[in-house]
């Protein structure tokens, strides 16, 4: 599968920090067509630069910084918005937890004995939802990404179709008014996408320092968010934006 190699690519480069063409198209025995696309989608990301003949490892890439870095940043504000959106997961919900640095402080305020269906792709909050003893609790990805401590890749749509999930909350890298929620992973991106189709109510759950910026792919349009939870530092002209089209947005 493209998206699936593509990721493997990233890795490898991460691994290696440059790499040929040649020495792409050998180790992953496709062609050097191929090989040329798949790095020119990469290259959208800044996630590798392309070089004579080959290509580098982009050290300097925000889109690829360590999840403990991103869990630092704003941690305070994350913190908050994950444990107040908690409230929202009632007994006997279906819930989708995304994978990110906000998502998974849902879960450290729910009563411990509250009986629900949890779906995630976040090793995270698998590590924490193993301790409520009447979650079920559903996995779904099947390649372990170290950078995002998240499980991406799904052979079939189905894997999620299927699924009726009542409530997803979801994070994003980047949201803006035009653009929506993003990200700049395409495996986690189709994942997002999919869950977002499937869920009644979508909650999305960033910090302020994510508005006014566009990633790389768009998983959900504004219209399509029931509500919107972040921390009471954003522009009042984002705020009454947001109102107008009757998502709702809560500032704590």
């Amino acid at each position: 599968m493209k998206v699936k190699r593509i990721t493997q690519i990233e890795e490898y480069l991460k691994n290696k920090q440059e790499a040929s063409l040649e020495e792409l198209k050998e180790h992953f025995n496709v062609s050097l067509n191929t090989i040329r696309r798949d790095i020119n989608e990469l290259s959208k990301s800044s996630t590798i630069k392309k070089v004579y003949g080959g290509v580098i490892y982009n050290k300097n890439n925000q889109a690829t910084k360590a999840y403990e870095d991103r869990n630092i940043s704003h941690l305070a504000e994350k913190r908050e918005i994950g444990q107040h959106s908690g409230q929202f997961i009632e007994q006997h919900d279906i819930v989708f937890l995304d994978s990110g640095t906000t998502t998974h402080f849902v879960l450290d305020q729910l009563n411990e004995n509250i009986d629900f269906t949890l779906i995630t792709n976040s090793l995270e909050v698998i590590n924490k939802a193993v301790k409520f003893p009447n979650v079920n609790l559903i996995v779904i990805g099947e390649t372990y990404k170290r950078s995002t401590k998240s499980f991406t890749g799904i052979t079939d749509d189905q894997t999620i179709s299927k699924f009726n999930i009542n409530k997803a909350f979801m994070s994003a890298t980047a949201f803006s008014l035009d653009n929506g929620a993003s990200n700049s992973d395409l495996l986690e991106n189709r994942i997002k996408k999919l869950v977002c189709k499937r869920a009644q109510d979508i909650f999305l759950l960033i910090d302020s320092s994510k508005f006014g910026k566009t990633s790389l792919y768009t998983y959900c349009n504004l219209e399509d968010i029931d509500t919107i939870i972040t921390n009471n530092d954003v522009a009042q002209a984002y705020v009454n934006f947001i109102k107008e089209t009757n998502t709702n947005i809560i500032l704590l």
